[in-house]
């Protein structure tokens, strides 16, 4: 089985630009398939710094001179680039969401097709898990995860319910927690409510929105001028503050007009969006939902 197969593989370093003394930023090692592809293309002089939390991923480290595996997480991505003395890079790539080993190894609890004990932790020492998430949040907080992260109507109803069922024994397992769902679950919908349900639950385990916020927010004051950034997404929700980062700099509002009338925005976009083609998606389903967005520092 492999670790995780690359999404999107060339078109994501292709919009790099790669320079062969440049340095660059893998946020998301994983399998390192990105990192290792962007390494051919550097040359003696070139460096990159690599990023993933996940025990696991760390394995996976290339022997390279050229090449640093960060064990942290990428939203403290300027304060350990700082530590090994970089305080500007050529290029930074993000490819986010779960990884393909993530969701095949039952016990990490991320997907919906194993029994497992409820997880979903991408860094396993953290202390917030699936388990505390489902049978200690108060009703509005479970609610609000399952509206905002799985988008999901009627999220009052399912808060209600495991807040209810939890209240005799403790939700524990994948099998159990599907069993208190089921008055959710039609069974021509069942596969994708639940997708939605875990979902929002690993969005809050990870703190992913706000770790891809924080994140972002630096890229800006790393990247030197004419950087580049190549970022995969795989659900609205992460695709919608890329685009808005990339566009304007800001997750709300409108930037701010100089002195001519015109913005001021710290990145323009290059290309269009690009999504995998149907052969991809052939070789490997769970690049289906990937968005590329690639932006150059002004």
């Amino acid at each position: 089985m492999e670790y995780h197969n690359p999404v999107l593989l060339h078109e994501t370093i292709d919009g790099l630009d790669i320079k062969p003394d440049g340095v660059y930023v893998d946020v998301t090692f994983g399998g390192g398939g990105h990192s290792r592809e962007i390494i051919k293309r550097l040359g003696d002089g070139g460096k990159l710094y690599a990023f993933d939390q996940d025990q696991d991923a760390q394995q996976n480290s290339i022997e390279d001179d050229r090449f640093t595996l960060i064990p942290e997480n990428f939203r403290y991505v300027k304060r350990f680039l700082r530590f090994h003395g970089v305080k500007k890079v050529d290029g930074i790539l993000g490819d986010f969401g779960v990884s393909s080993h993530q969701f095949d190894v039952a016990e990490r609890g991320f997907s919906t097709r194993f029994e497992s004990d409820l997880d979903m932790r991408m860094n396993q020492n953290d202390s917030l898990s699936a388990y505390h998430v489902v049978n200690e949040y108060e009703e509005e907080a479970l609610r609000q995860v399952f509206w905002q992260y799985g988008e999901l109507r009627n999220a009052p109803k399912i808060a209600r319910t495991i807040v209810g069922d939890r209240k005799e024994t403790p939700i524990k397992t994948s099998e159990q927690l599907k069993e208190v769902l089921r008055p959710f679950l039609p069974k021509h919908r069942e596969h994708k409510i639940l997708a939605q349900i875990y979902q929002a639950i690993r969005i809050e385990v990870n703190q992913e929105i706000e770790v891809l916020k924080e994140f972002l927010l630096q890229t800006e004051q790393l990247l030197d001028v004419g950087g580049r950034l190549s970022l995969i997404s795989y659900h609205s929700l992460e695709d919608r503050l890329v685009k808005r980062y990339i566009r304007n700099g800001l997750f709300e509002g409108e930037p701010e007009k100089d002195m001519y009338g015109n913005f001021e925005v710290p990145f323009k976009k290059v290309g269009k969006l690009i999504v995998p083609d149907h052969k991809e998606i052939k070789q490997n389903n769970r690049a289906r939902s990937a968005k590329l967005r690639i932006a150059e520092r002004l």
